[in-house]
């Protein structure tokens, strides 16, 4: 997709479509509190009013209504999409509706189209949040389809305004910089994992660090073994797969911070559950198990093209967890890297056997904060349904910078407990810590492991099982991985970069 951010007056504006975001109208008021509708009214002799008048549209948010023909427009159509009440308007839905405008257009075959701000609209946070948006909305899933594929890309998208165009061209370039880093992980979290098995995996994280200014090593079996990591090595022996620990590091030319950030992200290309294998129904989403992974390395493209000036590291830990005669059983019990014992319950914990190690090595590479991403758990999507990802953190002032960048960022994090007694659940009779703590409190449970792990660290976990994928398309993204995370790591480390 090709961005453009541009002045023009609405009826300057050329082009196969207008875009106007449009608000909801209160009823017996004539205001429709945007000078972009304001000048289409004028221009076409009260078309926009009387739309709101006859109910034909509403201004609710997202929803959209395509014109043809306007009279006093250059563009030969005009696609209203609703914003809500103005009072409750924030860049997140400016995001939402540019995807939005794309979708709806792209189902048209129309691929040329300029969204208009008004003088209240154009700021730096919205023309960012509506480039993101824009390239994010322009992805789909089906690439591997022969048949009826519909490969088009959206050509042109253009964001205009009255003036201070030029201001702002920094702020479409991050937009647009996100929207691609998210388009990236959510394209590897779509592939099946018999063609991105850890292997490829890990070819994918050298490519992107040939493609950037990050540093890139690779710990393959026998380095892990040197090391003792117990705990990722058990997930990955039932497979003919190899594991993978992928290390990249971003540094600035000058550090002047004394913060190292780590981004862990699970990558477990395949999740059958092992030897407590899961159930067949819906097996086949379990490709997306590596979503936190592909987040950790769609945001470390972003990173090393915006360049915040603070070292920031990545580890990805790749495993494949299968069923066989050399897998792990319920009852093993596991000397993971710290030295902690770690007894087996259910082989299908394994998400937070592989992040324990991943976490302790990170803590020996000098990692001052850090933060992972998982699809660690269900019973997070039973805690807070498919709508917000659980953070969960051993240190309130560090939840509280992510959840500064999550809102920045659009994303939407919610808060959890992290009482030591979750940590009852884990006792074990026979190890230092069993790997599951029964029925109750699961997502709770689950980060109470991986904190024992973190130990005295600044350190959050993101349980992003029940936001990773979506199963029922929204007006601005189709139904598959969303690539959740990748746009708050990015602003956590800018942030951070910047107060440091």
């Amino acid at each position: 997709m090709n961005l453009e951010l541009i002045d023009a007056k609405v009826p300057e504006i050329q082009g196969a479509v207008l875009v106007l975001p449009a608000f909801e109208v209160k009823k017996g008021s004539n205001d429709l509190q945007s000078s972009g509708l304001d000048e289409v009214d004028r221009v076409s002799g009260g078309l926009v009013r009387e739309l709101y008048r006859t109910g034909e549209f509403k201004g609710k948010a997202l929803e959209a209504l395509l014109l043809h023909r306007v009279y006093g427009l250059h563009t030969p159509r005009l696609l209203l999409i609703g914003c809500g009440e103005r009072e409750k308007l924030t860049p997140a839905l400016l995001g939402k509706l540019a995807g939005t405008a794309v979708r709806t257009l792209k189902q048209k075959s129309l691929m040329d189209a300029t969204l208009y701000l008004d003088a209240l609209m154009a700021e730096e946070g919205n023309v960012a949040e509506i480039a993101s948006g824009a390239v994010a909305g322009d992805f789909e899933v089906h690439h591997l389809k022969t048949q009826e594929k519909d490969d088009k890309i959206f050509a042109q998208f253009r964001i205009a305004m009255d003036g201070g165009a030029a201001m702002l061209q920094g702020a479409m370039q991050k937009g647009k910089i996100l929207g691609e880093a998210q388009n990236y992980a959510r394209d590897l979290a779509n592939m099946p994992g018999n063609l991105l098995p850890p292997r490829e995996l890990v070819e994918k994280a050298k490519e992107l660090a040939r493609q950037t200014a990050v540093q890139v090593d690779i710990l393959y079996r026998s380095r892990m073994e040197e090391l003792g990591m117990g705990a990722l090595l058990a997930v990955a022996q039932g497979s003919e797969e190899p594991p993978f620990l992928v290390h990249m590091v971003y540094e600035p030319d000058s550090v002047t911070s004394p913060i190292h950030l780590g981004l862990i992200g699970k990558a477990v290309t395949f999740d059958s559950g092992g030897i407590s294998i899961k159930p067949s129904d819906g097996m086949e989403k379990m490709k997306y198990d590596m979503a936190g992974g592909a987040a950790v390395l769609g945001a470390m493209r972003a990173i090393a093209a915006l360049r915040p000036n603070m070292r920031i590291s990545s580890f990805v830990p790749i495993v494949e967890n299968m069923p066989s005669g050399k897998a792990m059983r319920p009852g093993d019990i596991l000397k993971s890297l710290s030295g902690k014992t770690i007894e087996v319950l259910n082989t299908d914990a394994e998400g937070r056997l592989i992040l324990a190690d991943a976490i302790t090595y990170a803590k020996q590479q000098g990692c001052t904060h850090l933060v992972d991403a998982a699809t660690l758990t269900g019973a997070i999507a039973v805690a807070l349904g498919y709508e917000h990802v659980g953070l969960f953190s051993n240190n309130d002032a560090f939840s509280a910078q992510i959840s500064e960048a999550a809102k920045a960022a659009g994303e939407r994090f919610w808060p959890m407990p992290l009482d030591d007694e979750y940590k009852e659940y884990l006792k074990s009779d026979f190890a230092d810590i069993a790997n599951i703590g029964g029925r109750w409190g699961g997502a709770c449970t689950a980060a109470k492991f991986l904190e024992e792990f973190a130990g005295d660290t600044p350190w959050a976990h993101l349980d992003i099982a029940g936001t990773a994928w979506l199963e029922n398309p929204k007006p601005y993204m189709p139904k598959g991985p969303t690539g959740v995370a990748v746009k708050t790591f990015v602003e956590l480390a800018v942030r951070m970069a910047h107060r440091s």
